[in-house]
Protein backbone atom coordinates (compact mmCIF):
# COMPACT_ATOMS: atom_id res chain seq x y z
CA UNK A 1 0.00 0.00 0.00
CA UNK A 2 1.11 3.56 -0.68
CA UNK A 3 1.31 6.16 1.17
CA UNK A 4 1.02 10.03 0.26
CA UNK A 5 3.31 12.67 1.19
CA UNK A 6 0.16 15.08 1.74
CA UNK A 7 -1.03 14.74 5.44
CA UNK A 8 -2.22 16.61 8.54
CA UNK A 9 -2.56 15.48 12.47
CA UNK A 10 -3.07 17.83 15.61
CA UNK A 11 -2.98 16.95 18.90
CA UNK A 12 -3.70 18.48 22.14
CA UNK A 13 -2.73 17.48 25.84
CA UNK A 14 -2.92 19.38 29.49
CA UNK A 15 -0.28 19.76 31.94
CA UNK A 16 -0.62 21.63 35.30
CA UNK A 17 -2.82 24.08 33.68
CA UNK A 18 -1.16 24.78 30.36
CA UNK A 19 -2.93 23.32 26.75
CA UNK A 20 0.00 21.59 24.71
CA UNK A 21 -1.00 21.83 21.32
CA UNK A 22 1.16 19.64 18.51
CA UNK A 23 0.19 20.58 14.90
CA UNK A 24 1.78 18.81 11.76
CA UNK A 25 1.68 19.32 8.25
CA UNK A 26 3.29 18.06 5.17
CA UNK A 27 3.54 18.64 1.22
CA UNK A 28 4.65 16.62 -1.36
CA UNK A 29 8.57 17.32 -1.62
CA UNK A 30 11.44 15.44 -3.33
CA UNK A 31 13.51 14.86 -0.40
CA UNK A 32 12.38 15.34 4.04
CA UNK A 33 12.26 19.44 4.01
CA UNK A 34 11.82 20.01 8.25
CA UNK A 35 10.65 23.38 9.56
CA UNK A 36 9.68 23.60 12.94
CA UNK A 37 8.19 26.17 15.49
CA UNK A 38 8.65 24.99 19.15
CA UNK A 39 8.25 26.68 22.34
CA UNK A 40 10.98 27.84 24.31
CA UNK A 41 10.60 26.05 27.09
CA UNK A 42 10.68 22.12 25.31
CA UNK A 43 13.70 24.03 22.70
CA UNK A 44 16.02 21.80 24.44
CA UNK A 45 14.14 18.56 22.44
CA UNK A 46 14.22 19.71 19.10
CA UNK A 47 16.67 17.30 17.99
CA UNK A 48 14.84 14.50 19.29
CA UNK A 49 11.99 15.94 18.21
CA UNK A 50 13.69 16.25 14.57
CA UNK A 51 15.02 12.79 14.66
CA UNK A 52 11.41 11.23 15.33
CA UNK A 53 9.95 12.96 12.67
CA UNK A 54 12.66 12.24 10.36
CA UNK A 55 12.48 8.54 10.96
CA UNK A 56 8.44 8.20 10.89
CA UNK A 57 7.77 10.67 8.30
CA UNK A 58 10.96 10.06 5.63
CA UNK A 59 9.73 12.86 2.42
CA UNK A 60 7.95 15.71 2.31
CA UNK A 61 7.83 19.46 3.11
CA UNK A 62 7.13 18.90 6.86
CA UNK A 63 6.03 22.10 9.00
CA UNK A 64 6.01 21.16 12.71
CA UNK A 65 5.07 23.69 15.58
CA UNK A 66 4.40 23.22 19.17
CA UNK A 67 2.89 25.68 21.28
CA UNK A 68 1.37 26.38 24.88
CA UNK A 69 -1.94 28.34 25.27
CA UNK A 70 -1.91 29.58 29.06
CA UNK A 71 -5.13 31.21 31.46
CA UNK A 72 -4.94 34.81 31.82
CA UNK A 73 -4.61 34.72 34.57
CA UNK A 74 -1.21 32.75 34.27
CA UNK A 75 -0.14 34.54 31.74
CA UNK A 76 -0.29 37.81 32.83
CA UNK A 77 2.93 39.60 33.76
CA UNK A 78 2.84 39.78 38.22
CA UNK A 79 3.51 43.21 39.83
CA UNK A 80 5.55 43.53 42.98
CA UNK A 81 3.44 45.19 45.37
CA UNK A 82 6.16 45.83 47.76
CA UNK A 83 8.46 47.57 45.48
CA UNK A 84 5.41 49.50 44.43
CA UNK A 85 4.50 50.58 47.77
CA UNK A 86 8.24 51.24 48.77
CA UNK A 87 8.50 53.17 45.61
CA UNK A 88 4.76 55.36 46.39
CA UNK A 89 6.43 55.81 50.08
CA UNK A 90 9.73 57.60 49.19
CA UNK A 91 8.23 59.68 45.88
CA UNK A 92 5.84 61.10 48.37
CA UNK A 93 8.48 61.75 51.12
CA UNK A 94 10.45 63.33 48.58
CA UNK A 95 7.03 65.66 47.19
CA UNK A 96 7.32 66.61 51.24
CA UNK A 97 10.57 67.33 51.41
CA UNK A 98 11.06 69.16 48.30
CA UNK A 99 7.85 70.77 47.59
CA UNK A 100 7.88 68.96 43.98
CA UNK A 101 3.93 68.25 43.82
CA UNK A 102 2.58 64.67 43.53
CA UNK A 103 1.92 63.10 40.42
CA UNK A 104 -2.01 63.10 39.17
CA UNK A 105 -2.23 59.24 38.27
CA UNK A 106 0.31 57.49 40.07
CA UNK A 107 -0.30 54.34 38.43
CA UNK A 108 1.30 55.17 34.84
CA UNK A 109 4.42 56.56 37.07
CA UNK A 110 5.12 53.80 39.47
CA UNK A 111 4.29 50.99 37.06
CA UNK A 112 6.95 52.21 34.83
CA UNK A 113 9.77 52.08 37.39
CA UNK A 114 12.56 49.19 37.23
CA UNK A 115 11.28 45.98 39.10
CA UNK A 116 7.79 46.84 39.73
CA UNK A 117 6.34 44.41 37.02
CA UNK A 118 8.28 41.08 37.84
CA UNK A 119 10.29 39.37 34.61
CA UNK A 120 8.92 35.64 34.54
CA UNK A 121 10.93 32.78 36.09
CA UNK A 122 12.55 30.98 33.58
CA UNK A 123 10.99 27.00 33.51
CA UNK A 124 12.76 24.05 33.52
CA UNK A 125 11.05 21.08 32.15
CA UNK A 126 10.50 18.28 34.00
CA UNK A 127 10.66 14.81 33.30
CA UNK A 128 6.50 14.34 33.86
CA UNK A 129 5.92 17.14 31.45
CA UNK A 130 8.14 15.84 28.64
CA UNK A 131 6.48 12.86 28.53
CA UNK A 132 3.07 14.71 28.42
CA UNK A 133 4.47 16.14 25.37
CA UNK A 134 6.15 13.10 23.66
CA UNK A 135 2.95 11.09 24.03
CA UNK A 136 1.11 14.45 22.15
CA UNK A 137 3.63 14.41 19.79
CA UNK A 138 2.77 11.15 18.52
CA UNK A 139 -0.71 11.02 18.53
CA UNK A 140 -0.22 14.07 16.04
CA UNK A 141 2.20 11.65 13.91
CA UNK A 142 -0.04 8.89 14.15
CA UNK A 143 -3.07 10.97 13.18
CA UNK A 144 -1.19 12.82 9.91
CA UNK A 145 0.29 9.12 9.17
CA UNK A 146 -3.46 8.21 8.68
CA UNK A 147 -4.09 10.85 6.77
CA UNK A 148 -1.48 9.79 4.16
CA UNK A 149 -2.56 6.02 4.12
CA UNK A 150 -6.12 7.34 3.49
CA UNK A 151 -4.69 9.44 0.40
CA UNK A 152 -2.90 7.13 -0.60
CA UNK A 153 -5.39 4.72 -0.82
CA UNK A 154 -7.10 6.92 -3.15
CA UNK A 155 -3.94 7.60 -5.33
CA UNK A 156 -3.66 4.17 -6.10
CA UNK A 157 -7.21 3.63 -7.02
CA UNK A 158 -6.56 6.75 -9.13
CA UNK A 159 -3.18 4.57 -10.73
CA UNK A 160 -5.22 1.27 -11.00
CA UNK A 161 -7.87 3.15 -13.42
CA UNK A 162 -5.23 4.52 -15.35
CA UNK A 163 -3.17 2.14 -15.66
CA UNK A 164 -6.66 0.07 -16.97
CA UNK A 165 -6.98 2.55 -19.65
CA UNK A 166 -3.59 2.33 -20.99
CA UNK A 167 -3.92 -1.49 -20.87
CA UNK A 168 -7.33 -1.52 -23.02
CA UNK A 169 -5.87 1.10 -25.30
CA UNK A 170 -2.57 -1.32 -25.92
CA UNK A 171 -5.09 -4.29 -26.37
CA UNK A 172 -7.23 -1.74 -29.13
CA UNK A 173 -3.79 -1.23 -31.13
CA UNK A 174 -3.49 -4.90 -32.23
CA UNK A 175 -6.76 -4.22 -34.63
CA UNK A 176 -4.92 -2.09 -36.80
CA UNK A 177 -1.72 -3.40 -37.09
CA UNK A 178 -2.37 -6.21 -39.89
CA UNK A 179 -4.27 -3.96 -41.40
CA UNK A 180 -1.06 -1.22 -41.13
CA UNK A 181 1.37 -4.15 -42.68
CA UNK A 182 -1.40 -4.19 -45.80
CA UNK A 183 -1.80 -0.38 -46.17
CA UNK A 184 2.28 -0.20 -46.00
CA UNK A 185 2.98 -3.16 -49.15
CA UNK A 186 0.06 -1.82 -51.02
CA UNK A 187 1.50 1.70 -51.35
CA UNK A 188 5.14 0.68 -51.88
CA UNK A 189 3.38 -1.67 -54.51
CA UNK A 190 1.16 1.34 -55.84
CA UNK A 191 4.22 3.57 -56.34
CA UNK A 192 6.15 1.04 -58.03
CA UNK A 193 3.27 0.43 -60.69
CA UNK A 194 3.39 4.24 -61.09
CA UNK A 195 6.68 4.17 -62.97
CA UNK A 196 6.08 3.90 -66.15
CA UNK A 197 8.40 1.70 -68.34
CA UNK A 198 10.06 -0.04 -64.79
CA UNK A 199 10.27 -3.49 -64.52
CA UNK A 200 11.24 -4.69 -60.53
CA UNK A 201 12.11 -8.22 -59.34
CA UNK A 202 9.04 -9.10 -57.09
CA UNK A 203 10.74 -11.66 -54.81
CA UNK A 204 13.28 -8.62 -54.20
CA UNK A 205 10.35 -6.64 -53.04
CA UNK A 206 8.75 -8.71 -50.39
CA UNK A 207 12.32 -9.35 -49.18
CA UNK A 208 12.64 -5.08 -48.92
CA UNK A 209 8.86 -5.26 -47.72
CA UNK A 210 9.51 -7.66 -45.34
CA UNK A 211 12.95 -6.14 -43.64
CA UNK A 212 11.02 -2.70 -43.58
CA UNK A 213 7.64 -3.90 -41.80
CA UNK A 214 10.33 -5.42 -39.02
CA UNK A 215 11.67 -1.68 -38.56
CA UNK A 216 8.46 -0.92 -37.92
CA UNK A 217 7.30 -4.31 -35.35
CA UNK A 218 6.33 -2.61 -32.08
CA UNK A 219 6.09 -6.59 -30.33
CA UNK A 220 8.65 -5.49 -28.53
CA UNK A 221 7.73 -2.18 -26.92
CA UNK A 222 3.98 -3.50 -26.62
CA UNK A 223 5.55 -6.52 -24.05
CA UNK A 224 7.78 -4.43 -21.98
CA UNK A 225 4.98 -1.70 -21.91
CA UNK A 226 2.66 -4.42 -20.87
CA UNK A 227 5.89 -5.51 -17.84
CA UNK A 228 5.67 -1.85 -17.18
CA UNK A 229 2.22 -1.74 -16.07
CA UNK A 230 2.13 -5.42 -14.19
CA UNK A 231 5.49 -3.92 -12.40
CA UNK A 232 3.81 -0.76 -11.20
CA UNK A 233 1.28 -2.49 -9.66
CA UNK A 234 3.21 -4.72 -7.66
CA UNK A 235 5.41 -1.69 -6.89
CA UNK A 236 2.04 0.00 -5.31
CA UNK A 237 1.79 -3.15 -3.23
CA UNK A 238 5.56 -3.15 -1.86
CA UNK A 239 5.74 -1.73 1.44
CA UNK A 240 6.26 1.92 1.60
CA UNK A 241 8.42 4.57 0.61
CA UNK A 242 7.70 3.73 -3.72
CA UNK A 243 7.37 7.21 -4.75
CA UNK A 244 10.79 7.24 -6.31
CA UNK A 245 10.12 3.74 -7.75
CA UNK A 246 7.16 4.75 -9.33
CA UNK A 247 8.54 8.10 -10.80
CA UNK A 248 11.21 5.63 -12.48
CA UNK A 249 8.76 2.96 -14.28
CA UNK A 250 6.40 5.84 -15.46
CA UNK A 251 9.41 7.22 -17.14
CA UNK A 252 10.00 4.10 -18.80
CA UNK A 253 5.94 3.38 -20.05
CA UNK A 254 6.79 6.79 -21.37
CA UNK A 255 9.61 5.62 -23.57
CA UNK A 256 7.52 2.42 -24.61
CA UNK A 257 4.74 4.40 -25.73
CA UNK A 258 6.75 6.85 -27.34
CA UNK A 259 8.80 4.30 -29.36
CA UNK A 260 5.40 3.05 -30.55
CA UNK A 261 4.42 6.38 -31.34
CA UNK A 262 7.40 7.21 -33.68
CA UNK A 263 6.65 3.39 -34.98
CA UNK A 264 3.36 3.26 -35.93
CA UNK A 265 2.84 5.20 -39.33
CA UNK A 266 -0.99 4.59 -38.76
CA UNK A 267 -3.19 7.46 -38.08
CA UNK A 268 -5.63 5.76 -35.89
CA UNK A 269 -2.86 3.59 -33.72
CA UNK A 270 -1.17 7.49 -33.43
CA UNK A 271 -4.53 8.64 -32.19
CA UNK A 272 -4.60 5.63 -29.75
CA UNK A 273 -0.47 6.79 -28.52
CA UNK A 274 -2.10 10.26 -27.75
CA UNK A 275 -4.50 9.13 -25.20
CA UNK A 276 -2.12 6.57 -23.64
CA UNK A 277 0.03 9.35 -23.61
CA UNK A 278 -2.67 11.59 -21.42
CA UNK A 279 -2.88 8.56 -18.99
CA UNK A 280 0.53 8.49 -18.71
CA UNK A 281 0.86 11.97 -17.79
CA UNK A 282 -1.63 12.14 -15.02
CA UNK A 283 0.25 9.39 -13.92
CA UNK A 284 3.22 11.30 -13.74
CA UNK A 285 2.12 14.25 -11.87
CA UNK A 286 0.10 12.22 -8.91
CA UNK A 287 3.32 9.84 -8.84
CA UNK A 288 5.14 13.23 -7.26
CA UNK A 289 2.56 13.26 -4.26
CA UNK A 290 3.60 9.51 -3.67
CA UNK A 291 5.87 9.17 -0.63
Amino acid sequence: MIQSMTGYGKATAVFEGKKINVEIKSLNSKALDLSTRIAPLYREKEMEIRNLLSQKLERGKVDFMLWIEKDATDSATPINAAILESYYKQISAISNTTGIPLPSDWFPTLLRLPDVLNKVEIQELSDEEWEVVNNTIHEALNHLIDFRVQEGAALEKKFNEKLDNIAALLESIKSYEEERVQRIKERITDALEKIIGVDYDKNRLEQELIYYIEKLDINEEKQRLANHLKYFRETMNDGHGQGKKLGFIAQEMGREINTTGSKSNHAEMQKIVVRMKDELEQIKEQVLNVM
